[in-house]
């Protein structure tokens, strides 16, 4: 049985390659010829002698075939000159057993009008082409640059330097930070800024995905590669992002089976889709976030450490908002007008005492909380007609202030009706406990509070207790 298919395999390779119309030439990995057939040796105007087991480039000098060899690309439909000849190429790497053996180039041989038509039926279906890959870019596009990373606190300025530096050269980036500190945003001004920004910027949430679904939308699937597959099959989103950015989210919760493949794809920069044979040639930059320590999970056999090192080429390491207070009042001033503009309000400020609310807070959900607080009191300010917060317009975190400090007796505010007075009140009685667990050492208190010691200092003279 297995004799009878490779006669039927081998008579329809030779009426391919009598074929009078189309030139077809064969090189092995090392770029010798070593089969070609009648029409494309008259395209060469060379005897068959002269030309097997030569190199290519002896033979043509201008062929593009090792270039096939090198990038594994197919090349389609290129108008080409051979010896005097119009020709239409195809050139194509070919493979067997998965394993790549060569690369074929077939030259389609037409005259003068025939190329003229062909030409433009190429140009029609680029131009049609060029629409899509607008739609695709509009889709798969980064929306926050630098400029979006708003504070000036000393370690987060380090990471977006460093995130800066990683733009240029196309490094593995692996973002690391709590939720809502912002892992998205450094992702997209890093594509932003890069060489790379005209291309795709593919977002994959590795924790949103069934493990089922991961591996064919990471890889894609060839046309019935499991019961369902769609009908000519479906490009992964590598294959999307070629020549742009990848942004693997919640890397953590990526399941061990499919680390193992994610390892492949960065070792080889190939992909193969489910159910298909043919390795597909990707060029991205990676970029993958986490907010869990992957050190733990190696250590409990979660994450694979040859994983983790393969991503850890450039770590950034994006601090808390409670790590940065001092910049929360910038990061109102920027959120503001950007949720008056989206809700079609007009409030304008933050009065002192909720500035100071918001600065004792502990922020576990970090910006995104404090941008989703911010929106949730400009709706009630805008309801009773009010053109700044105060702390009455965030009734949830004046009652979350005060858990957080338990130490504080209800006593020493049940007397208090003003909020903001309730608020300084717990604030000065929070900074004489740590004062007083330290030893009055304010370099340690200020770790301790979360403060710059600048800022610890006109506390303690606010309160007189310096």
């Amino acid at each position: 049985m297995e004799d009878l298919k490779n006669k039927v395999f081998n008579e329809i390779l030779d009426g391919i390659m009598e074929n009078p119309y189309i030139g077809i030439i064969m090189v092995d990995t090392l770029g010798k010829i070593n089969k070609v057939n009648k029409t494309y040796l008259e395209i060469l105007g060379l005897p068959e002698e002269e030309v097997c087991y030569k190199h290519i480039l002896e033979v043509s000098p201008h062929s593009r075939l090792p270039e096939v060899l090198r990038t594994k690309e197919v090349h389609l439909a290129d108008y080409w000159q051979v010896n005097g000849h119009n020709t239409i190429v195809f050139r194509m790497p070919l493979y067997k057993d998965g394993k790549m053996i060569g690369a074929m180039g077939q030259s389609l041989v037409l005259g003068t009008a025939g190329v003229k038509i062909l030409a433009k039926q190429l140009k029609d279906l680029e131009k049609e082409l060029t629409v899509y890959k607008d739609v695709v870019s509009s889709i798969y596009s980064s929306k926050y640059s630098f400029d979006n990373i708003v504070g000036e606190d000393k370690e987060l300025s380090n990471v977006k330097f460093i995130a800066q530096r990683a733009s240029k050269t196309g490094s593995t980036v692996l973002i690391m930070g709590e939720s809502g500190t912002g892992k998205e945003l450094f992702a997209n001004a890093i594509h932003q800024a890069s060489p790379r920004t005209n291309r795709p910027f593919v977002r994959v949430n590795c924790a949103a995905l069934p493990d089922n679904l991961l591996e064919s939308e990471l890889f894609g699937y060839e046309e019935g590669g499991f019961t369902g597959a769609r009908k000519g099959g479906k490009p992964g989103k590598f294959e999307m992002a070629n020549h742009g950015t990848i942004f693997l989210d919640e890397i953590g919760d990526m399941p061990p089976a499919m680390q193992a493949k994610l390892l492949i794809v960065l070792q080889e920069r190939e992909v193969e889709r489910v159910g298909g044979t043919r390795p597909i040639r990707v060029d991205v930059q990676v970029i993958a976030a986490t907010n869990r320590n992957l050190e733990d999970m190696i250590k409990k056999g979660k994450f694979r450490e040859d994983l983790y090192y393969r991503l850890n080429v450039v770590t950034l390491n994006i601090p808390s908002l409670r790590k940065r207070r001092q910049d929360i009042y910038r990061l109102i001033n920027y959120l503001l007008p950007k949720l008056n503009q989206r809700l079609n309000t007009q409030v304008k400020k933050v009065s002192q005492e909720a500035l100071q609310l918001l600065s004792s807070y502990e922020w576990p959900g970090n910006v995104r909380e404090l941008e989703n607080l911010l929106e949730r009191a400009i709706n009630l300010a805008d309801l009773n007609q009010g053109c700044c917060l105060s702390p009455a317009d965030f009734p949830s975190l004046s009652r979350l202030v005060v858990e957080q400090v338990p130490c504080l007796g209800h006593a020493q505010i049940e007397n208090v009706d003003n909020l903001g007075e309730a608020v300084r009140t717990m604030e000065e009685e929070t900074i004489r406990r740590v004062l007083q667990k330290t030893n009055n050492n304010k370099a340690q208190s200020a770790k301790i509070l979360g403060l710059n010691k600048s800022v610890l200092y006109r506390k303690l003279r606010k309160y007189n207790l310096i």
